[in-house]
């Protein structure tokens, strides 16, 4: 999506809307992590809904305070697969607990670090992985997906390691084929432009931030032909500011 021109007075009330947003969300989300932590222990299943209404909270403060929409074009998946996400913005890092059925998100290790959140976030499920690309750290990875799968969980990753900017498309990591190669599931990528609404800073800007799901992509075939098509399919939407 090409990054809009903004106006000193729509980034004065952008800036306003996202001010209200913080405590708004952060404090209402709190309640959810004590719960999740408290009960946990006793019913470890129950913190997936748990995640699922946290994830909705983020999507009502999202639309009603800061005035970002989401709008989803073609078919979200509603069996386990392996879904690549591009990266833009932390909004659709939360927005998938929303989309899939107990998702199990690869995300970088240093979300395991925040106290609490990163509690809820290991007895979900997310799989931790480190961004070196070290044989153990992708061991660890494939290990902790392939009980995901075998619990008939979908897989979440965002292949290109980290978020990027919009008109950025950089080559995908190792990580992607080992897992599509390991857990035998249909490929499906994921195209959005949340960066335009979401962009790196405090200020998040209204909008419409599209999902945009690609056809899946069947186990089975060869690297070359499935990093060309997922990079092809999760950057549909990618625009130079």
């Amino acid at each position: 999506m090409t990054q809009p021109h903004r106006g000193a007075g729509a980034t004065i009330v952008a800036a306003i809307r996202s001010a209200v947003f913080v405590p708004v969300f952060y404090g209402g989300s709190v309640p959810y992590v004590l719960v999740a932590l408290a009960v946990a222990p006793l019913w470890p299943r129950a913190v997936v809904p748990i995640a699922r209404g946290w994830a909705g909270w983020f999507a009502l403060t999202t639309r009603v305070v800061l005035g970002i929409h989401c709008r989803f074009v073609g078919t979200v998946p509603a069996t386990p697969v392996l879904a690549a996400f591009k990266h833009q913005a932390a909004y659709e890092t939360i927005l998938i607990l929303r989309l899939f059925r107990a998702p199990a998100a690869v995300m970088k290790a240093e979300l395991t670090r925040i106290p609490l959140w990163s509690a809820a976030a290991r007895i979900h499920g997310i799989i931790p992985v480190e961004r070196s690309e070290s044989t153990a750290a992708l061991r660890s990875m494939l290990r902790a997906a392939l009980a995901a799968r075998a619990a008939h969980r979908p897989v979440v990753i965002f292949p290109e390691g980290t978020r990027t900017r919009p008109g950025d498309a950089p080559p995908l990591k190792a990580g992607l084929v080992g897992l599509y190669r390991a857990l035998g599931l249909p490929l499906v990528p994921v195209a959005v432009d949340s960066a335009a609404c979401w962009p790196k800073g405090f200020v998040k800007y209204p909008g419409v931030v599209t999902f945009l799901f690609g056809e899946p992509i069947p186990p089975g075939l060869d690297r070359a032909e499935v990093e060309a098509r997922v990079h092809a399919a999760i950057n549909a939407l990618n625009r130079h500011e």
